[in-house]
């Protein structure tokens, strides 16, 4: 994947983020987009080694258009500053958890797990926390997993790395306030994220790296899935 290319656009793309200017480029545009793309075929294959759950998906199915949505937005740039790859089973709109690639100048990441869930199926995963919690304890206080996300705390995804984007300030309703595991409960979301440097991507084994993350959050995206594929 040529990064220098994918990068440079971007930042271009940034600091002209207008009709005009995106028409007069196209073509850089389809040439970085080529890229990313074989970047993402090649995320698939190896994801897909050790979850097979995954395998018949296609770089279409898991890249988004990179025109914004501008409708219900303040912000009325038409193009994104990022690629990104949502690889997941079920697509890229279902609820069950899946694998994020993202670049973006000094902000690219990797990310897994369930990152919006409604209140029953959220109240579904807590009552399965508490039900298996030595089981749910092994999926996220392992030495790798926290190496990577780290524990549930007040981070955004400007943060090197987290665990949970959102979460209640108290325990959620119907639950003991005492639990001895409550920062679990107050999740919002089962999503972790590991912030990565401009140049991952490049580096000759990325993939490995990108193995490594991905099978340390695997088993925590498992736990949730299982609680997940019983309403979809």
């Amino acid at each position: 994947m040529n990064t220098e290319l994918i990068f440079q656009f971007l930042r271009d793309v940034s600091a002209n983020n207008n009709r005009v200017w995106f028409n007069e480029h196209k073509d850089r545009y389809l040439e970085a987009k080529a890229e990313f793309e074989q970047g993402v075929a090649d995320a698939i294959a190896r994801i897909a080694t050790f979850d097979a759950s995954i395998a018949h998906i296609t770089v279409k199915d898991a890249t988004y258009r990179f025109y914004r949505d501008t409708r219900f937005s303040a912000d009325k740039s038409p193009y994104k500053n990022h690629f990104g790859a949502y690889i997941a089973a079920h697509g890229k709109k279902a609820l069950h958890g899946g694998y994020y690639i993202h670049l973006e100048p000094e902000g690219s990441m990797l990310a897994a797990g369930n990152y919006w869930l409604p209140t029953h199926i959220l109240t579904s995963c807590r009552n399965e926390i508490m039900a298996n919690e030595e089981e749910w304890l092994r999926c996220v206080e392992n030495k790798a997993f926290r190496q990577y996300f780290g524990a549930p705390a007040d981070a955004t995804w400007e943060s090197p790395q987290g665990f949970g984007l959102e979460r209640l300030k108290t325990a959620p309703a119907g639950f003991p306030r005492d639990y001895a595991h409550i920062h679990y409960l107050r999740q919002k979301d089962y999503c972790c994220w590991h912030r990565v440097p401009d140049d991952f991507y490049a580096r000759p084994d990325w993939l490995d790296q990108m193995e490594r993350v991905f099978r340390a959050a695997k088993p925590m995206m498992d736990f949730t899935n299982s609680v997940i594929d019983d309403y979809e």
